[in-house]
C-alpha cells in the first residue's frame, strides 16, 4: 500500500512510502538536505515499522523538536495503523 505523509516541523514537506504487513519500501521525501534524504530510503529499505521506530524516533534536528527522520518513524507507525484499519487511501 502506498502512504503519503505530511510532515511537521521539518524542511521536507511529506514523506512517501510503500508498506506490506509492517515492511516499508520505496521511501521518498519531499523537499528537505538532499544528501541525508537519499541515504535515510537506502538505509531503512525493507526494515519493520518497529526497526525503523527504535533507529530513527526522537532524533532532532539542529534546534528542532523533530527530524527527517523522526517524521519517517512517525510516518511508518501511521501508515502501518492505517493499513491494519482496513481504512482506504
Amino acid at each position: 500500500m502506498e502512504y503519503i505523509y505530511k510532515t511537521k516541523g521539518t524542511c521536507s514537506t511529506q514523506i512517501k512510502l510503500n508498506i506490506e504487513d509492517d515492511v516499508v519500501t520505496n521511501v521518498s521525501f519531499t523537499g528537505g538536505c538532499n544528501g541525508n534524504l537519499k541515504a535515510i530510503p537506502a538505509l531503512v529499505n525493507g526494515l519493520t515499522v518497529d526497526v525503523i521506530e527504535k533507529k530513527l524516533s526522537g532524533i532532532t534536528c539542529g534546534l528542532k523538536q523533530t527530524s527527517c527522520g523522526d517524521q519517517l518513524a512517525k510516518a511508518c507507525r501511521e501508515a502501518y495503523e492505517h493499513q491494519k484499519s482496513g481504512a482506504v487511501g
